[in-house]
């Protein structure tokens, strides 16, 4: 099985964000292949970037223990889905932070986004998908995109996310996908770890 890290990407209060992650957990409930945790950036107390160095030049090791104890959190998982607030055409700065504060750990994982916003947060997670490949993740092309009229539909009428047949089938896809580029890059990973050994 493999452990799936669901970064919750934003910390304002009253957040939309809650609905989206209990929707992802109700969905891959049902399923044996992910172990979803959550990583909710509220409680990981991570300082804005501020490092001396690059991690680049550490070895992969941070100055500050709240990005140590995160960086190690991350080596924990096999892969990943953030939830993605658009805010002025980017994702949120805790978010970006978030994948600022760790370095190697996150080599060679996948990565699917749920958006929501204007556009379903398509904005947000095509900016995010670079800082992925630029960590050396694999960005699955699946995605979710809860627009304004589901958004409205469950802030202003009490609607759920399951309503709209088209986000269930983009969430399943991207478990689809998620559990398929998981595996193979975990295979690899370990098949890489064992060469080094011998």
């Amino acid at each position: 099985m493999l452990k799936i890290g669901l970064i919750v990407g934003s910390t304002r209060p009253n957040r939309f964000a809650d609905i989206p992650v209990k929707w992802i957990l109700d969905g891959v409930a049902e399923r044996r292949n992910l172990d979803v945790e959550v990583l909710d950036l509220r409680d990981q107390d991570l300082p804005f970037y501020d490092e001396p160095m690059s991690a680049a030049y550490t070895g992969g090791v941070f100055s500050r223990p709240e990005a140590e104890a995160w960086r190690h959190k991350i080596g924990r998982f096999d892969g990943f889905i953030a939830t993605v607030a658009e805010y002025n055409h980017g994702p949120t700065a805790v978010l970006k932070n978030a994948f600022d504060s760790a370095a190697f750990e996150w080599n060679r994982k996948p990565i699917g986004f749920v958006g929501y916003g204007g556009v379903g947060g398509a904005r947000a997670i095509e900016h995010l998908r670079g800082v992925a490949i630029e960590l050396q993740m694999a960005p699955i092309k699946q995605e979710v995109n809860i627009a304004m009229e589901p958004y409205l539909g469950v802030v202003q009428q009490g609607r759920s996310l399951n309503d709209y047949p088209y986000l269930v089938q983009a969430r399943d896809g991207l478990f689809e996908n998620l559990a398929w580029w998981g595996q193979a890059l975990k295979a690899a990973r370990e098949d890489a770890a064992t060469g080094l050994a011998a």
